[in-house]
């Protein structure tokens, strides 16, 4: 166990002990945990607080400008002077994508049309 995780342990311990943790919403409610399977073990925990804190990867904070550019072009009128610069940052960032090792499938097709159907439900 690191050191970190040991020094968390100890603090929750003593807060139980003295009874700070009791009548806290949620208590007793089973927790929803991440997969983070995927994750190197030593990892994980760097990784729960990056996420925590909102920080995405780059390749994924790309993607997530890639989705916005894509929408944003669907609304936009061809012959609008914004609409060439958009497309031209999300040529860029597809190409980005495609040589950072990712699939740039979901700006096209069913998928892209279920992702967005998907994250509007969640948000």
């Amino acid at each position: 166990m690191w050191l970190i995780d040991q020094l968390a342990e100890q603090h929750i311990l003593e807060a139980q002990q003295k009874g700070e943790l009791s009548q806290l919403p949620g208590e007793g409610a089973p927790l929803k945990l991440d997969d983070d399977s995927a994750v190197p073990p030593e990892l994980r925990s760097s990784y729960r607080l990056l996420k925590n804190a909102g920080y995405l990867p780059p390749e994924l904070e790309m993607r997530r400008e890639a989705v916005s550019l894509n929408d944003l072009l669907k609304e936009l009128d061809p012959l609008d002077h914004q609409h060439k610069a958009a497309a031209q940052r999300l040529a860029l960032l597809k190409l980005k994508l495609q040589n950072a090792g990712m699939s740039t499938d979901f700006l096209d097709g069913d998928y892209r049309d279920n992702l967005h159907q998907r994250l509007r439900r969640e948000g």
